[in-house]
């Protein structure tokens, strides 16, 4: 099980001011262009190209003057996390403009895209969403949408992991129905960092946001509470169990464990009906005080 990411303090107050006000190619190493009027931005997500999110996204992202080019899976590849494909060979289809399917995970595409499709000129940002269902707490460590986005801040470019729903399995209409506040919310996020950056980059070298939208009311039609700077809650939500049908194969069931949640984390949160948008990084390093503990556990060791 991945270990929840520690953010330095200064991270979170960055998303703290980032969200103050706020209403509900190959370059070598990838270096994300300093931002302008328009933004060049890849898309991506894990329901696939033609997934009712990511469309959405293609649509309001375009609306609001940006350079938008969708980047994504060629089918749906939920929960694969930041998996990358090993094979020597992927196949990816190019079926309109401005769209690149590709047969693998968030990841290969991304991969894809920043290698070929905006070869020499990384992106301003890097968009995976909207997600059709939430990705707080330990869902978002095994999410193909927040793996997209940690491809690209891997790379060095900035990235906004987008998602839709609460902690609840909500009705899919209503879903669909909140994923339009859900990109109405992330055009004004992405205005408010393009404002902070000035001419400098939208955020800090490796950091990038995992921003949750609840689905609010029985339509999915109404107006998120408000807008959270928030952590990754430490809890699993999902519990696996497995039951031994006698012929050698095992039954794959999966419960919600719904524990009281972390105060200040995505899940009060989006359980509350407030947008959560939390600082993620791309490494694995744990807080200074793991990293203390480690060093008392081996101390004295020899090879």
């Amino acid at each position: 099980m991945r270990r929840k990411r520690v953010l330095p303090p200064a991270m979170l107050m960055l998303c703290a001011a980032a969200l103050a006000g706020t209403a509900p190619a190959v370059a070598s190493p990838q270096t994300a262009s300093a931002p302008t009027a328009r933004l060049r931005i890849l898309l991506t997500n894990d329901d696939g190209y033609d997934a009712p999110g990511i469309r959405k996204a293609f649509e309001r992202l375009t609306a609001a003057g940006h350079d938008v080019t969708i980047v994504a899976p060629l089918t749906n590849q939920s929960g694969a996390g930041t998996k990358m494909t090993s094979a020597p060979a992927i196949a990816v289809k190019h079926p309109e403009p401005k769209v690149w399917a590709v047969d693998g995970t968030p990841g290969d595409a991304v991969a894809f895209g920043l290698s070929e499709v905006f070869a020499g000129r990384a992106p301003d940002l890097v968009v995976s969403g909207t997600n059709f269902g939430p990705n707080v707490a330990g869902l978002a460590t095994h999410s193909g949408t927040v793996g997209g986005a940690v491809a690209a801040l891997e790379s060095g470019v900035p990235a906004i992991a987008l998602s839709t729903g609460g902690v609840s399995a909500p009705d899919p209409v209503a879903t669909v129905n909140a994923m339009g506040p859900t990109v109405d919310f992330a055009v004004k996020l992405i205005d408010r960092l393009r404002a902070r950056a000035k001419s400098g980059p939208l955020l800090p070298e490796g950091v990038g946001l995992n921003v949750n939208h609840p689905v609010v009311g029985a339509d999915g039609k109404g107006a998120a509470t408000a807008v959270a700077a928030t952590f990754q809650d430490p809890q699993a939500l999902l519990v696996p169990h497995f039951t031994d049908s006698g012929d050698g194969t095992w039954k794959v069931g999966v419960a919600v464990d719904l524990r009281p949640a972390a105060r200040g984390g995505d899940v009060e949160a989006v359980s509350a009906g407030r947008i959560a948008v939390s600082a993620m990084n791309a490494d694995w390093n744990a807080g200074p005080a793991d990293r203390a503990a480690t060093a008392s556990l081996i101390a004295g060791l020899r090879p």
